[in-house]
């Protein structure tokens, strides 16, 4: 039962159970009292710790934001750059987010402690303050009252009189005010459901829409999640194939390190210790150093490198080599020592020690040697070629095992993912590469052979050729434009690219593709989606022809050139390329810009290849492949790059004398004719780009100047100033001919890259070693 209602009529009875129930009034409007203030000690925790929360949001969102993932090799997957991304995707979520958190922390103080702080103190105080006044009123009415009654009978009537009505005066006046304490009560009694729920409705209605929000955030957010699992996954089945890749390497190197040596440009290298003689009293002292050495060149390259004191490089030594003659152990307290003369090295004949009497017998048979014993660790890596070719048995085997699949396995799970016992896909291949055998084996109603075991020897038989289906001339042109552009340039120029595979290849591939199409629209069932089948076909169709680490990296571009295969087949396999350019194109060399340093060596500096982006292309009606006019006129780049800073678009028709293509570099003339295809895929690529808003017989590529390097305000071919202290990578291969320039190959990133004193150079940091870098052989990061 609730409290008893308070009547009017009692207020003049004034009876012990009308006290019993107001004091039941003033115990529940007290413990009301103390409830809000508890709620409201509560709900400014409550702010303070969203408030906390918040900035903990926040900063977990900065921590996201300002971390990003390196790659390894040159460049990402469109996969690799969308989980790139994400980070920042989660942090601007998460601001958002707190945003509307922020607005429900003032919601919270104007909704819900602002008005019930206001009531507690308006309506609660004000019956605190009415009780005490009617305490003191009872009080005083009931001293008064006994006080009269005390009063002698023999008291004058005029006296008497006098107190009556006093009496009487102070009772009226405590009826009223008994009556307007009692009539407070109930109002408030009445008053605080309302004056206390209306706030905390308010407070939860803020909770409701911080939710809601937060719903339409994640109902937002929801499309990307789902596009960034899939990339996830994708990325994470790369991985597998490309860690398996690296563990076979890894095994192989193992078993033998020198059978899988890099190529590059030293004939051999690696670490010896070198005698540095000091004065008599501190006799000599042993340093290891990292030894290079060209034997077309007898180039001898030496840098100090201590791996216990930090791995700290020191200053390089290069000298050119006269001879080198082994030391018996009779003429020298140490084991496995030779020297060798330089030419221009004042100090000689150099003491050095290998590491081993095998390791002192190879440097000596590589440095021509005296006494040197012949022993060629450094062979090339050929490759063993399997039985299988591409011919018409090959063409057999491919259609058969198609036809097999698709009768009685294009709905299997993880086909082509899951692999057949070797003993029986060893035996299958071997029958179907036999002639005699072929022929006679029928896979589609066999039983003896089960569909793994069928997709296990198909994909056997391609790994077996001795060149992969899409040729190693061609592995690096395709890699390329799945590291970059947009989708519609990768696909015009892996297109343009499949159109210059060998016919058979090409053939091939096209069978082959179109299976997988059709593997790939059963995917519900099977599983095989388009980026499934190419991690199982990447390293199949485009194994590289030297296996390295840096080669396996490129496994998931192998990947995604599958894919848009797979993907744009109809396109690819049964429409010419879109773009192609006229042959023969006449190419006029202008002489370059030379540096300084450069014009002392300029016969060596212009026999160096050139970029495809330092160029400057003018094409008059391409798409009639017009040829090009005999009288093409030569002009240096300046002259090109003085008229048009900046790259340019033009609308108007070239004039036909400007129909010719300008190469800056030396002679170039060889190096063209030699890599006819670097050029002609580079080119197209770029037209692709441009096309859907040029006509290609106004396009223009930038002048060297503005490209690849930016400039100055003044139209200086020096970088700005804003380059300095900047990352660079190598566009072209460069050996050095000074101690004080650096040798690197296509790829090298360098460090800190700064303007050099000497025009048209740079430096920078490779590995460690600062030297000078030519301008035109980096582009800036």
């Amino acid at each position: 039962m609730g409290l008893q209602p308070l009547e009017f009529s009692d207020c003049y009875l004034d009876s012990p159970w009308f006290r019993e129930r107001i004091r039941a009034h003033e115990a529940e409007l007290e413990k009301t009292n103390k409830f809000i203030k508890e709620l409201l000690k509560d709900g400014k925790n409550l702010i303070a710790a969203t408030k906390n929360l918040s900035a903990a949001q926040r900063k977990f969102a900065h921590s996201l934001r300002d971390f990003k993932f390196e790659f390894i090799g040159d460049a990402e997957t469109d996969d690799e750059r969308c989980i790139d991304a994400s980070l920042r995707e989660f942090s601007n979520f998460l601001k958002n987010l707190e945003e509307q958190r922020e607005i429900l922390a003032l919601s919270v103080t104007e909704t819900l402690i602002k008005p019930l702080e206001k009531f507690r103190k308006e309506q609660l105080g004000a019956v605190k303050e009415e009780k005490k006044k009617f305490d003191k009123e009872t009080e005083k009415n009931y001293s008064f009252l006994e006080k009269h009654l005390n009063l002698s009978a023999r008291k004058k009537e005029p006296q008497l009189l006098e107190a009556d009505y006093q009496v009487e005066q102070n009772r009226k006046h405590f009826y009223e005010l008994s009556l307007e304490y009692v009539c407070k009560l109930q109002e408030i009694q009445e008053r605080k459901k309302f004056e206390c729920v209306e706030p905390v409705l308010s407070f939860f209605q803020g909770i409701f829409t911080f939710y809601h929000q937060g719903y339409e955030l994640a109902k937002d957010f929801n499309h990307y999640k789902m596009a960034l699992q899939i990339n996830i996954q994708n990325t994470r089945n790369r991985f597998e194939g490309t860690r398996s890749e690296v563990e076979e390497l890894m095994n192989k190197i193992r078993r033998n390190p020198q059978e899988h040596k890099r190529a590059n440009q030293f004939t051999i290298e690696g670490y010896l210790y070198v005698q540095e003689k000091r004065p008599a009293p501190f006799g000599s002292s042993w340093v290891k150093h990292y030894c290079m050495y060209r034997k077309e060149t007898k180039k001898f390259t030496m840098i100090p490198f201590e791996h216990r004191s930090g791995g700290k490089i020191g200053d390089g030594d290069v000298f050119l080599l006269t001879c080198c003659t082994k030391r018996n152990v009779d003429t020298i307290d140490r084991r496995f020592c030779f020297d060798i003369e330089a030419a221009d090295r004042s100090v000689t004949p150099v003491t050095m020690q290998a590491f081993s009497e095998e390791d002192r017998k190879l440097w000596m048979e590589v440095l021509d040697g005296k006494e040197a014993l012949f022993i060629n660790l450094y062979r090339a890596n050929t490759r063993r070629e399997g039985s299988a070719q591409l011919d018409n048995i090959g063409f057999t085997i491919l259609r058969k095992c198609i036809s097999a699949v698709e009768t009685r396995g294009i709905n299997d799970q993880g086909l082509y993912r899951v692999v057949g016992v070797s003993s029986k896909v060893q035996r299958l291949l071997s029958l179907l590469i036999d002639a005699k055998t072929c022929s006679e084996i029928d896979l589609e109603n066999s039983i003896d052979w089960d569909v793994k075991t069928i997709t296990s020897a198909m994909k056997q038989y391609l790994r077996s050729l001795p060149e992969p289906l899409m040729t190693y001339e061609l592995h690096r042109e395709f890699i390329i434009p799945a590291k970059s552009g947009s989708p519609e340039s990768r696909v015009n120029a892996i297109h343009f690219l499949v159109h210059k595979l060998p016919e058979k290849n090409k053939e091939m591939l096209d069978i082959l593709v179109k299976h997988l199409a059709n593997v790939a629209d059963h995917a519900k069932k099977n599983l095989m989606t388009v980026a499934n089948l190419g991690v199982v076909f990447g390293p199949t169709l485009m194994r590289p022809q030297e296996e390295t680490v840096a080669a396996i990296m490129d496994l998931k571009f192998q990947n995604i050139v599958v894919e848009i295969l797979i993907e744009n087949h109809e396109k690819i396999f049964k429409t010419l390329p879109d773009s192609t350019f006229p042959e023969p194109i006449s190419v006029s060399v202008s002489p370059p810009n030379v540096p300084p340093r450069q014009s002392r060596r300029q016969g060596q500096r212009n026999k160096r290849p050139l970029a495809v982006y330092n160029l400057c292309l003018e094409l008059d009606d391409v798409d009639n492949h017009s040829p090009p006019r005999e009288d093409t006129p030569t002009g240096s780049m300046d002259s090109l790059s003085s008229h048009s800073p900046t790259p340019a678009v033009s609308n108007s028709p070239l004039e036909p004398e400007k129909n010719h293509l300008i190469l800056e570099s030396g002679d170039l003339a060889d190096w063209t004719a030699n890599h006819p295809s670097q050029i002609r895929s580079s080119m197209v690529s770029w037209l692709n780009t441009q096309s859907t808003t040029t006509p290609t017989s106004a396009i223009k590529t930038p002048a060297p100047s503005s490209f690849p390097f930016p400039t100055s305000a003044t139209g200086s071919d020096r970088p700005a100033e804003s380059v300095l202290n900047r990352r660079a990578r190598a566009v072209y291969p460069c050996e050095a001919e000074h101690s004080s320039e650096l040798s690197f190959q296509i790829g090298a990133v360098f460090e800190d890259v700064q303007l050099s004193r000497e025009p048209g150079w740079l430096e920078g940091t490779l590995n460690g070693r600062r030297g000078l870098i030519p301008q035109n052989y980096v582009q800036f990061l």
